[in-house]
């Protein structure tokens, strides 16, 4: 890891899914830790399965691994600010008992990203005023993110009100740079737009967290002929680990890098692990980061 402003991490999600529980079951919390130490990343993002704070702290303390973040599932719009918050503070206090960095929210009123519907026709709109009480939400979230010492970044994700480039500007422009940063997704905004480099240009000074994910683009294209829901796209097989699909790395790694980058940059991809065995997929893309990244910067 030649870069010291940069941590290199890899996401649960390889070896179990929280949307669809049942894949990759079998793969305990011992398994998916002590496969990161061998796939030589330096940490993780919280699970659903994980444990509590005291449990999870002694095993990552074992295999000398830090926990960068976790997702949260706001309904702002749907539940109201207050609720939201309430939910927030229980979320990040446990954050901040294993010491994470980030609070990675992605608001999923009206989302599709977890039911049979086609993700590429049939993502949902906001209106001006779930817009204006979105916005106003997010930036009282991210405040109670920083009494934790933590950071709010938002998670872009296929399926849901903000998704395109247009709605992640719209987001950036109406919520505090103070409180509200932004999770740069690869493999998100390239199948929502086809074009990862524009966001990343257009919004480098919010980037405080990242996500590298590959895209099987003839997959892609078959899933968008098809009209496949979100949850059946990746378990075609659309997204896969940088190395291994249709994005170029060297381009956005390098635009980082030239940016002075700080924080984590987590592999990340959706697959079904008895399709794409975890740790030979962790083993593929520390490979490309190591011949195909690191040695060029």
């Amino acid at each position: 890891m030649s870069n010291q402003n940069i941590l290199w991490g890899i996401a649960p999600i390889g070896w179990r899914n929280d949307d669809i529980p049942e894949i990759g079951a079998e793969n305990t919390l011992s398994h998916l830790l002590s496969d990161i130490v061998v796939a030589g990343f330096q940490g993780t993002e919280v699970g659903g399965f994980f444990p509590e704070p005291k449990i999870l702290n002694k095993e990552l303390k074992l295999r000398n691994l830090k926990v960068a973040g976790q997702w949260f599932s706001s309904f702002i719009i749907r539940d109201g600010i207050d609720e939201a918050a309430q939910s927030f503070h229980k979320h990040c206090q446990y954050l901040s008992e294993v010491n994470a960095d980030v609070a990675v929210v992605s608001e999923q009123t009206y989302s599709v990203q977890g039911i049979d519907k086609d993700v590429f026709a049939e993502k949902p709109d906001f209106t001006d005023a779930e817009w204006e009480t979105l916005c106003e939400g997010l930036n009282q979230l991210g405040k109670i993110a920083a009494e934790y010492g933590l950071k709010l970044v938002y998670h872009h994700h296929m399926g849901t009100g903000v998704q395109t480039l247009a709605e992640i500007d719209r987001l950036m422009e109406n919520t505090d740079s103070n409180y509200v940063h932004l999770l740069y997704d690869t493999g998100h905004i390239y199948v929502s737009d086809g074009d990862y480099m524009t966001l990343l240009n257009k919004h480098i000074d919010r980037i405080k967290h990242v996500h590298f994910k590959d895209v099987r683009s003839e997959v892609m294209d078959e899933c968008k002929k098809e009209g496949k829901s979100f949850l059946n796209s990746f378990l075609s097989g659309m997204f896969t680990v940088p190395g291994d699909g249709c994005i170029d790395f060297k381009e956005p790694y390098t635009t980082l890098l030239n940016h002075h980058y700080m924080g984590w940059i987590v592999i990340e991809a959706e697959q079904d692990p008895s399709v794409a065995h975890p740790l030979e997929y962790a083993l593929l893309t520390r490979k490309y980061i190591d011949e195909k990244l690191l040695i060029s910067s």
